[in-house]
């Protein structure tokens, strides 16, 4: 017997009473399988007909009571034509969504390749707003999601880690306090700070600066554009501004910055982390998390190189626990 009273009472009655309550239940489908055990039961020498009809009706409310709880079987995160989703979310990633998505393309082809899927399909963002766009239209199963964003979304949608990804040049993994007129952390505080990054504080407050700083310890200038982060700099319109990696080495090359040096830097951080989402069928997750390292191999290494990846391998959550437990302080 379901443990929903509600559902329990409107069982004793009749079918349409039980599909009365489907809104206001999530466990409305175990209510009208018992209902209709007990109903065929009692008809199914007179009327084999009205059991396949009502087998319809059981199996149409089950998957309304999956959205109505939030819960969908496992095989929703698979198109009906069995090609497999795939959010790839770079945050401050550099050029367009629609730049990269051809390289995305010819990735998920090798992926497919690797695992047996009919096909897969990523879509490339550089924001959360974008993921949670994709997330909620196209239930991936997988992700490629950079440190902050995974950490700003694993709790919400139960992440789970199940590889890192080496990508070349995309920044996220040092990040580095700049200034023309300021020689250390010290001196930049209470003055302004230009930044790209601000976006979700918590990560900065808790993880990249290591408890030395927070974002509100300065005047904050925030920036949309990684150049434009450190032309505030050059302009005078900042004093210091926080940058990543690839920003300070594209700042070396620019003749207009010489005088602007790095005066703080952060410790290494892990690098992009590939995810499983709860939709995907744990059979099918510990085969994903086993051909990672294969997809960037022999015939893959071009379609990889071309995406900017170096190398994908299996990883757990325990590789990602030191920034985890950080963040989640």
């Amino acid at each position: 017997m379901p443990r929903c009273r509600r559902c329990q009472a409107l069982c004793r009655a009749d079918l349409h009473a039980v599909i009365s309550c489907t809104s206001g239940c999530s466990a409305v489908a175990p209510a009208v399988a018992y209902f209709l055990g007990r109903d065929v039961q009692r008809r199914q020498e007179t009327n084999v007909a009205n059991f396949s009809s009502l087998r319809r009706i059981a199996l149409g409310l089950a998957v309304t009571a999956g959205v109505f709880s939030g819960a969908l079987p496992a095989e929703a995160a698979e198109a009906a034509d069995g090609t497999v989703n795939l959010l790839i979310l770079k945050e401050n990633g550099v050029g367009t969504a629609s730049q990269a998505q051809g390289y995305i393309d010819r990735l998920m082809t090798q992926a497919a390749k690797v695992n047996g899927w009919a096909s897969a399909s990523g879509k490339y963002v550089t924001s959360r707003t974008a993921a949670e766009g994709y997330l909620h239209d196209a239930h991936p199963s997988y992700g490629f999601i950079s440190l902050g964003a995974f950490l700003g979304l694993r709790a919400r949608h139960k992440l789970e880690v199940i590889g890192k990804i080496e990508v070349a040049q995309s920044g996220g993994r040092q990040y580095h306090l700049i200034s023309g007129k300021h020689t250390d952390l010290a001196g930049c505080k209470g003055k302004t700070l230009a930044t790209n990054h601000s976006g979700d504080s918590r990560f900065i407050d808790k993880v990249v600066s290591g408890g030395s700083y927070q974002i509100a310890d300065f005047e904050l200038v925030a920036t949309r554009r990684p150049l434009q982060t450190i032309k505030k700099v050059i302009s005078g319109d900042a004093e210091c501004a926080l940058i990543d990696e690839a920003q300070l080495e594209a700042m070396k090359r620019m003749d207009d910055a010489k005088a602007i040096k790095a005066i703080w830097a952060s410790k290494e951080l892990p690098p992009m982390v590939a995810v499983a989402f709860p939709s995907a069928a744990a059979a099918d997750v510990k085969s994903f998390k086993a051909s990672l390292g294969k997809i960037c191999a022999g015939d893959g290494a071009v379609a990889c190189k071309e995406a900017g990846i170096e190398s994908m391998k299996a990883a757990t959550t325990k590789d990602y626990g030191a920034v985890i437990k950080a963040y989640d302080k």
